[in-house]
């Protein structure tokens, strides 16, 4: 088993950055597949990216490309996703998941809380 904490969150203007970041305990990150997922106001659960065990393969939804960059931090066990030229459109819940591989809430095994990221125009 593993436990999942998110943390970055917050308010920030239209064009800015934010890095969340997604902390474990119980088990090293290192072994797991992990993924980020947001959800929006009455919307379901989006897949935004993933990374491969290794960190060596990464995936992103089309929204994401180009401006989020998944990244792995072995030392502190813990996976980031740095957001860029953030736009209204990117406000919701962002949840970081393990332990699968895939574009689908039911691809993985263990989620966090979720962190809210707002963006104001």
């Amino acid at each position: 088993q593993v436990q999942l904490v998110e943390s970055g969150g917050g308010l920030v203007q239209a064009g800015g950055s934010r890095r969340l970041s997604c902390a474990a305990s119980g088990r090293t990150l290192s072994t797991l597949t992990m993924g980020w997922f947001r959800q929006a106001p009455g919307k379901e659960r989006e897949f935004v990216a993933t990374i491969s065990g290794s960190g060596s393969s990464t995936l992103y939804a089309d929204s994401a490309k180009g401006r989020f960059t998944i990244a792995r931090d072995n030392a502190k066990n813990a996976v980031n996703l740095q957001m860029n030229s953030l736009q209204p459109e990117d406000t919701g819940v962002y949840y970081c998941a393990a332990g699968g591989w895939g574009t689908r809430r039911s691809d993985y095994l263990f989620w966090g809380q979720g962190t809210q990221v707002t963006v104001s125009s």
